[in-house]
């Protein structure tokens, strides 16, 4: 086994079994995180109730029925437990402002290396607690995938999009956090981000509702395939050309975002003073 590959194991298990002992909190928080879930029901179910004249609520909206509305945001729950990666980029920029990441360049340990096989190690431990939650959660909201008929290429893509959607929210995060090489405070630039990221990832509403030309802008955006894609593919909603087009501008995206943050290290790095710590 080469060097640099037992190197990133031992971060992986070490941050695995730290991430474990403390995070016993996963199950309970994982099953609350659906609480939420339950008021945007009661708002749907009430929306599709208006614009169906028979009040049974099984209108459609730009072809989502009441269930699919319903089984849409149960999957983006996945999705955004896989791309989601909560103080990330705060944290990488407060190494930066308070000189910790000096020690990086004085140790064998690549920094952004070092903060991958980490959150990895966090995604881990995190599905290993919470993953009866979320069974517990889909079994009793069973009912609202019963109409589904999920083809085998559709279970492909979907699979593949989630460790891609994992590397896509790592490495556009990562990107924010190393601006802080050039900026002391980005704690502006986050909050602007994750207001965006909140309307435009698909996690508040299916993003091919929206009029046209915004639809067409939004789908050319990255942040789509944090929440919205994965759940789109296992819907059918999106099919044929267009779920191969999509599925190859995930994989752009995530190679896009991994260059990026290498060029903003080494260009950081080059003005990086070594101060505070």
């Amino acid at each position: 086994m080469s060097p640099g590959i037992q190197l990133r194991l031992t971060i992986l298990k070490t941050a695995l079994a730290e991430r474990m002992a403390y995070r016993g909190d996963f199950a309970l928080g994982t099953l609350m995180r659906f609480l939420p879930l339950i008021t945007q029901i009661f708002l749907w179910w009430a929306i599709f109730q208006s614009i169906d004249a028979s009040g049974s609520g099984e209108g459609s909206i730009n072809g989502y029925s009441f269930r699919d509305m319903v089984a849409y945001y149960l999957l983006t729950t996945i999705g955004r437990a896989f791309s989601s990666m909560p103080g990330l980029s705060s944290y990488v920029a407060t190494r930066i402002r308070d000189g910790e990441i000096k020690k990086f360049l004085v140790q064998p340990v690549d920094f952004l290396s070092f903060l991958f096989w980490s959150r990895v190690a966090h995604k881990l431990a995190y599905y290993t607690v919470a993953i009866l939650p979320f069974a517990l959660v889909f079994f009793l909201c069973r009912d609202f995938f019963s109409d589904l008929s999920i083809a085998p290429s559709s279970w492909i893509i979907f699979l593949l999009s989630l460790p891609l959607s994992f590397a896509l929210g790592f490495y556009l995060e990562t990107c924010l956090g190393l601006v802080g090489f050039w900026m002391l405070e980005v704690s502006s630039l986050l909050f602007v981000y994750m207001l965006f990221q909140f309307f435009l990832s698909g996690h508040m509403f299916p993003l091919d509702i929206l009029p046209q030309p915004w639809g067409d802008i939004v789908g050319y955006l990255p942040i789509k395939y944090l929440a919205y894609f994965p759940a789109a593919v296992l819907l059918g909603k999106v099919t044929g050309t267009k779920l191969l087009f999509d599925f190859g501008m995930l994989v752009f995206w995530v190679v896009f975002f991994f260059g990026l943050s290498r060029i903003l290290y080494a260009c950081g790095l080059r003005r990086y003073s070594g101060y505070g710590g």
